[in-house]
């Protein structure tokens, strides 16, 4: 965690420097730091770092909106993805201030919002849209060279959001929400009837599919997007429906690399608050409560990932950016509110700017 001795130490004296005094005695004051994706009041789009006490550390402008944001596990570089169908990634150091830079898709290809390094560094990957042929990939950047990009491989289905690396360092698993979209077309969603959502397993280092899971035929309309991990190593997945509006299918599940997949049973009222729609999961430090979030229904969940039953709960409007912190959880939200839940002692706060999906608890270098 870039707890505030970590960051600035990494930082150095030139980062602190760089600040306006404010800001800096508001990164002296602060225990972690965070960073989000936001839209800022006067206009126009940014990544923010601000830290849990309430207090904005430093922005980054970007040319249109942004999603979510990876750091590098050995510089602290940062990387802030476009909302799909973006095609844009801003490459950003928190540490030293460099100058951001600003990386474009490939022709024929557009960002999904989501990425993650290599265990060294030395590789950046992104989830993207072959839109001409509605196939998912993974692109292949060279960190050292530039972030020129080398390659990619198959997602194994259409429409992939967010990636995550297992564990064990070797293993991508990649939620395919399974809508077609392409760019002509805006955000439009293109095959509704014939969606194909699925979790695949695939080798970093080679691209192949180790294993892939799909809900039973019946959801094939629930679009899975965004995971986190629990303390078992298991992947907890929230699920966007697609399907008739007045349908209350379950939204939250995990599953697991040798091949098990289940959605956990929502009471019926909680599952109403979530309104079809998970915006957003991260798990806490511990691994030991799943938060899930839901912008359209104004409520943030904590689940217990042992006993698969809500055990906190937080009413925030607009609500749909969750990261750990030291004991619990934090929240952010689409009206710039920020504040813990599910343990978390930090105060709500709100912020002169409105929060994106996401919100990152920063990693040490």
């Amino acid at each position: 965690m870039w707890r505030r001795r970590a960051f600035l130490k990494a930082a150095g004296a030139g980062f602190a420097a760089s600040l306006l005094p404010r800001r800096a005695a508001a990164l002296e004051r602060a225990e972690l730091v965070f960073a989000s994706s936001v839209q800022k009041r006067e206009g126009g789009y940014a990544a923010a770092l601000v830290t849990e006490a309430g207090d904005l550390v430093s922005s980054v402008d970007l040319p249109e909106r942004g999603h979510d944001i990876t750091f590098s596990p050995t510089t602290g570089q940062g990387v802030v993805f476009a909302r799909q169908p973006g095609t844009f990634a801003v490459i950003f150091d928190p540490s030293d201030g460099t100058p951001p830079r600003t990386l474009t898709s490939v022709e024929g290809r557009h960002f999904f919002g989501h990425g993650a390094f290599s265990p060294d560094g030395k590789l950046l990957y992104a989830t993207e849209n072959d839109f001409e042929n509605a196939r998912g990939v993974i692109g292949i950047y060279d960190v050292a060279g530039g972030y020129t990009r080398i390659g990619e491989f198959d997602t194994y289905g259409t429409g992939p959001h967010e990636m995550l690396l297992m564990p064990d360092g070797e293993t991508f698993v990649v939620a395919n929400g399974g809508i077609e979209t392409h760019p002509d077309y805006g955000r439009s969603e293109l095959n509704l009837e014939t969606m194909d959502p699925s979790i695949a397993f695939i080798e970093r280092r080679t691209g192949r599919l180790i294993g892939q899971l799909r809900l039973e035929a019946g959801l094939h309309q629930l679009s899975i997007r965004h995971m986190a991990f629990d303390h078992r190593g298991r992947v907890w997945f929230g699920c966007q429906f697609r399907g008739p509006s007045a349908d209350r299918p379950q939204l939250v599940g995990y599953a697991t690399q040798d091949g098990e997949i289940r959605l956990i049973e929502l009471p019926e009222t909680t599952l109403g608050e979530l309104r079809n729609y998970v915006g957003s999961v991260a798990a806490s430090a511990d691994g030991g409560r799943i938060g899930v979030s839901s912008p359209e229904g104004n409520t943030i969940l904590a689940i217990d990932p042992d006993t698969a039953t809500v055990v906190a709960s937080l009413g925030l409007e607009n609500g749909c950016g969750i990261a750990p912190d030291s004991v619990g959880l934090l929240a952010s939200s689409g009206d710039g509110a920020l504040g813990g839940f599910a343990g978390s002692p930090a105060p709500m706060t709100t912020f002169e700017l409105n929060f994106d999906n996401h919100l990152r608890l920063l990693k040490a270098v």
